[in-house]
This record gives C-alpha cells, sequence and structure tokens, in this order.
C-alpha cells in the first residue's frame, strides 16, 4: 500500500505542539484556524488523522526568532 505522506515527512500531533509551546492542544487549534495568525496549517493525512508538518513548524519557530 503506498504511503500517504512522502517518506521521511516528519508530522506532530496538536497534543504534541501543545506540550511544545506549554499551551493547551486546543490552543494549537485555535492558532490554525485563525486567519491572522501565521501558524501553519494542518494536513489531513487520513479520514482521522490530522498533523502538522515539522518542516512548517520549524520554519514558523524561525520566523518568530527573526521578528
Amino acid at each position: 500500500m503506498a504511503r500517504p505522506y512522502p517518506k521521511g515527512e516528519t508530522y506532530a500531533h496538536a497534543k504534541q505542539l501543545a506540550a511544545r509551546y506549554g499551551v493547551g492542544y486546543v490552543t494549537i487549534w485555535r492558532w490554525a484556524s485563525d486567519p491572522k495568525n501565521d501558524f501553519p496549517l494542518p494536513v489531513k493525512l487520513g479520514p482521522n488523522c490530522t498533523r502538522w508538518r515539522m518542516v512548517d513548524i520549524e520554519a514558523w519557530e524561525a520566523s518568530r526568532e527573526v521578528a
């Protein structure tokens, strides 16, 4: 069966990101749904599987460090 995502790509769950930033996982979803916020959008990997690409998260973190 083919993988639904590129080989070697890493992803994070909302709860993992919440732990990374010291916020609740609902906050991660709020950041992603706020059009005024530049937080990366999640990708749908399956019917019940939505994750954030770590490359997008790391780029977002880098952009915040510069600002």
